[in-house]
């Protein structure tokens, strides 16, 4: 009965371990899904993405109310994520150049923007949300 008991208690605590290793590596990677809302050239805009990692490549997808860009030149090292969007409207091509830090379950940094009619870039803070 005693080996029973001793067996079990080893079991369970390597399903804790293992655990607990799994939830602080899916905590330590932008892989997921994501939301936040930013300032557009009309009012907030609520944004969501979807972040995939091989390495210290990142790739997905950025989807606002106007358009679904993919991600480019993707990167996260050390916590610090960095990408790039592309969108096109008629002629017009706009890349969007987001960087910031994994904190946890946030992503926070800036998102920075071509001026209007060729003006200086805008950047804004970026806060992002993993969503559940």
């Amino acid at each position: 009965m005693k080996r029973a008991s001793k067996f079990f208690a080893s079991l369970l605590g390597a399903l804790v371990l293992t655990a607990t290793v799994f939830a602080a590596a899916a905590a330590s990677s932008p892989a997921g899904s994501w939301k936040w809302t930013a300032q557009g050239r009309n009012g907030p805009q609520e944004n969501t993405a979807k972040f995939e990692l091989k390495g210290d490549v990142l790739t997905g997808t950025v989807t606002n109310p106007r358009a679904e860009a993919a991600i480019s030149g993707g990167t996260f090292k050390d916590g610090a994520i960095a990408f790039t969007t592309e969108l096109t409207f008629g002629e017009n091509k706009i890349v969007i150049k987001y960087a910031g830090k994994l904190e946890g379950d946030s992503i926070k940094g800036t998102i920075e923007r071509p001026g209007r009619d060729g003006g200086a870039a805008t950047k804004t803070d970026w806060v992002a949300t993993r969503v559940k």
